[in-house]
């Protein structure tokens, strides 16, 4: 990409649909990496990894579901029973407070059943855009930009915003991305994130996009040194 000059917004969305399809091409299994079954198992699921990894919450989740399997169940559960399976998760406390209050209001406000709406999503406790935008774009099929840790260092890094700010981020790249492809374009920048592209210093050399990164260069820019890096 030329660096001399500056970016118009046709050319920004050529490129940031460019990127995606080179990291479709380099993550073609790219998916939630949190194990579900219904969107209530993916609603729990997503309000614990916050502070954690997605490792430790398939390994609390089976647990979790089948002492309390649906929204009617974990309503009634008991405070402490539910700590004591969510410890290992980190900020257990809070994390048993909010899936309870989302338990009960999920009977209380929505029959049971995770409702398919971002406006009724949000308003569930411990649930913000994030949250709701993964549960649409997994569950339902409804396409949504969840702004992560990964996505919002990546968005900086390949020039498409310059907000630290989570909502303006996603108000940033949806006109940058096809609509269709928001969902599973972020699982892309994830993975990337996770494999490549890292917080400290990411694997330049290795990069399957940094010909088209305005932040290419900043990281280990040997190729065999930076293919060790890579992960996954």
């Amino acid at each position: 990409m030329d660096r001399t000059r500056p970016e118009t917004a046709l050319a920004r969305t050529r490129r940031a649909r460019r990127v995606d399809r080179a990291l479709a091409l380099r993550y073609p299994d790219a998916h939630c990496e949190l194990d579900f079954r219904n969107p209530f198992e993916l609603l729990i699921a997503t309000v614990l990894s916050a502070q954690t990894t997605d490792l430790r919450v398939n390994q609390t989740t089976p647990a979790l579901f089948a002492r309390f399997p649906d929204a009617e169940a974990l309503a009634v559960a008991n405070p402490a029973e539910l700590e004591e399976i969510l410890r290992p998760t980190g900020f257990y406390r809070a994390k048993s407070r909010a899936v309870l209050g989302i338990g009960q209001a999920l009977v209380e406000r929505f029959g049971g059943q995770v409702p398919a709406r971002l406006e009724d999503l949000v308003t569930l406790p411990g649930v913000g855009r994030k949250t709701a935008n993964v549960v649409l774009g997994n569950a339902f099929g409804i396409p949504g930009i969840t702004v992560d840790t990964h996505i919002a260092r990546l968005s900086k890094r390949l020039g498409y915003t310059t907000s630290d700010d989570p909502l303006v981020i996603e108000k940033d790249l949806q006109p940058l991305l096809e609509k269709r492809q928001w969902t599973m374009a972020c699982h892309r920048l994830i993975f990337h994130g996770r494999r490549t592209c890292f917080a400290r210093r990411p694997a330049c050399g290795a990069c399957p996009v940094a010909a088209l990164c305005p932040s290419a260069g900043i990281g280990e820019n040997d190729p065999v040194r930076a293919a060790a890096m890579l992960k996954g």
